[in-house]
């Protein structure tokens, strides 16, 4: 009965991804059609597959589902979700943690982690890697699980981080008391039936703690360097496709300095403002009931701790503009799973404080009430992320110039889309400087048969070039078209999100 109640929850969730896939032809964010094209053109470029932006774990992967199509990648992204799911309900039964499948429920729930359930984004992967090198920890397969947690850096660059979280726990659990006490003998069968209560007590802690996981602290110690194995992988790699030893610093993006970033610096509370978009607003209380209840019995410090350094990090490089640090809170998906626990906690004992001396039908009725407009919000949320609808334009777009069909040898674009749709080699883009003379200069010595596609938000906005500048340029405007794009839900804006989206699209083409 509860493996049934397992699959027909994965299967909710898979047709919940496929819907996401389907619903919307392209990424919330320019950044997953980006992330698409570095992985199919790797192929053809092979320093992507060792490139800084474009992420090796995650152009290593999507290579071959973006060989196919768009979607394709896309559904994969879905199925990458499911398998992260899966082995969150099967960390919480390591945990030994009560309603254990509800785990997957409360992570699907979570708003960030569903609007890029079926995107290009290079957190799902750095999720999965996480949560199954998490699992590995907490079974004892502490060198197993050091190996996969060093692959978190090929995914994101949190990976650095949670690296050295990661060595402190072992070095926590070196510390700690890994060694159960052995008592004398007694003949006193009371006394000896209290010590297998505590040696039964104790192999639950073994469990829930990973101090207590460390059955050869010394080994573990001189394991460390297994933390530095994915790194090593990736620098070993890129020596050998590249040539160049030092290829990640030069291929280092220059708008991620340590200082300065082009989002500006938003403020210590711009991104805790933010959370329950990554949380979900109505399974903040659950949530933070499970953190404060967990901190304070210092119980599964492994996944309070990750959330912790996620928090804080985040809240740091966004309050002082660091490292490039746009505050979005899809980076909190990265230790989804451990949020999706830390809520079943609090959910649990919430329940079981509160609500204990209610009806069943009672608490069935309030829980599938709290589900029901949780779903019914991420699909608001989904709906109202307004970038994506720029493919519904674009296609049309493209649909208009395959009616009036002129020869290519090179594609400009402002948005990635384009490229995906028109199949060009994202490398005959120009490398934008946003000053203008230098890349007015880049427009003219274009080749003829050049085609731009551009728009009238995201190209002025990032490139710094209206479509004025490309009829400056010696360019002939094809085709324009104005549009209202409008969501499923939302026809107008709630507290400025969602609402129409107005967009102008336009082709140019150097005779």
């Amino acid at each position: 009965m509860r493996n049934l109640q397992l699959y027909l929850l994965l299967i909710v969730c898979a047709f919940a991804g496929v819907a996401m896939a389907f619903l919307f032809d392209d990424s919330c964010q320019q950044d997953g059609g980006l992330h698409f094209l570095f992985a199919k053109w790797a192929w053809k470029h092979h320093e992507l597959f060792v490139g800084v932006w474009s992420r090796p774990l995650f152009t290593f992967l999507y290579s071959f589902p973006a060989l196919i199509s768009y979607r394709a990648a896309r559904l994969f992204t879905v199925l990458i979700c499911l398998a992260i799911a899966w082995q969150t309900w099967r960390l919480a039964e390591d945990l030994r943690i009560k309603r254990a499948p509800f785990a997957i429920v409360l992570l699907w729930l979570q708003p960030s982690f569903f609007l890029y359930s079926a995107d290009n984004m290079t957190e799902p992967i750095f999720t999965l890697t996480f949560v199954i090198a998490l699992r590995l920890h907490h079974r004892g397969y502490l060198k197993a699980g050091m190996f996969v947690a060093s692959l978190m850096i090929l995914a994101r660059p949190e990976g650095f981080f949670l690296g050295i979280l990661w060595a402190v726990w072992i070095l926590i659990g070196q510390s700690s008391k890994a060694t159960p006490n052995l008592q004398p003998a007694v003949r006193n069968p009371q006394p000896a039936t209290r010590s297998l209560q505590s040696a039964v007590c104790n192999l639950q802690s073994a469990i829930r703690s990973p101090q207590s996981a460390i059955r050869n602290p010394q080994s573990a110690i001189r394991s460390l360097p297994l933390l530095a194995s994915g790194a090593f992988i990736w620098w070993l790699t890129a020596l050998i496709i590249t040539g160049d030893p030092l290829f990640i610093k030069h291929n280092w993006p220059s708008n991620w300095p340590v200082t300065g970033t082009i989002y500006g610096a938003a403020g210590l509370f711009a991104f805790p403002i933010r959370v329950p978009e990554a949380i979900g607003p109505f399974l903040l209380l659950p949530f933070l009931f499970g953190l404060f209840y967990l901190l304070k019995r210092r119980e599964l410090f492994t996944l309070t701790s990750s959330f912790l350094l996620f928090f804080v990090l985040h809240t740091i490089l966004r309050a002082f503009g660091l490292l490039g640090s746009a505050g979005y809170p899809r980076y909190l998906i990265a230790i989804s799973p451990a949020m999706a626990i830390i809520t079943l906690v609090g959910w649990n004992e919430m329940a079981g404080r509160w609500f204990s001396h209610t009806s069943r039908v009672f608490r069935t009725a309030s829980a599938s009430i709290i589900i029901s407009i949780s779903a019914y919000t991420n699909f608001v949320y989904a709906d109202g992320a307004e970038w994506s609808r720029d493919a519904r334009a674009i296609g049309e777009i493209h649909s208009w110039f395959q009616s009036h069909p002129q020869p290519i040898s090179r594609l400009i674009w402002s948005e990635p889309y384009s490229c995906i749709l028109f199949a060009r080699d994202p490398w005959e883009n120009p490398s934008f400087t946003r000053n203008r003379e230098p890349d007015l200069r880049m427009l003219r010595d274009s080749p003829s048969g050049t085609l731009a596609v551009w728009d009238e938000r995201v190209g002025p906005k990032w490139f710094g070039l209206k479509a004025s500048d490309f009829e400056a340029a010696g360019y002939t405007r094809l085709h324009s078209q104005s549009f209202t794009l409008k969501g499923y839900i939302l026809d107008r804006s709630w507290f400025g999100y969602g609402g129409p989206r107005h967009q102008v699209i336009y082709l140019f083409y150097k005779q």
